[in-house]
């Protein structure tokens, strides 16, 4: 039971994680205010949709996904598979450079970024067990 929480804890953190990115990058760019503007809420229902895929898998797999980094990883590749098959390719930037294909590039960078942050959360929280298993 232990791991369901910390998933959904992970999913819940990585989505909101997601969404604070994801609306720096529309407002750095100077995106027009219309489909732009609602991105956020775009990427809450997209990541909302990658949890609940990703928290079934959990507790499927429960004894593979013990830790925040295996989760993270879950929900990053998921999230990949998910901008791949919406057909946002970042590779459109090279043809096309504008401001909207450069989102696109944003898209994949935040992904990386965010399972970078998750990375240094699993080593602090691992010493955090560690030291605790010591004592």
């Amino acid at each position: 039971m232990k791991n369901i929480f910390l998933s959904l804890m992970v999913f819940v953190v990585m989505t909101l994680l997601h969404i604070q990115f994801t609306g720096w990058a529309v407002r750095y760019l100077h995106l027009p205010g219309g489909v732009y503007g609602m991105y956020s809420i775009l990427i809450l229902l997209f990541c909302s949709i990658i949890a609940a895929i990703g928290l079934v898998t959990v507790i499927i797999f429960r004894k593979h996904y013990y830790s925040i980094l295996r989760i993270a990883i879950l929900f990053e590749i998921i999230y990949l598979l998910f901008l791949l098959i919406s057909k946002n390719n970042p590779f459109a930037y090279i043809s096309d450079p504008n401001n909207e294909n450069l989102l696109k590039v944003f898209m994949y960078g935040i992904g990386l970024a965010i399972l970078s942050i998750m990375y240094f959360i699993h080593l602090l929280y691992s010493e955090i067990i560690l030291k605790k298993s010591k004592s």
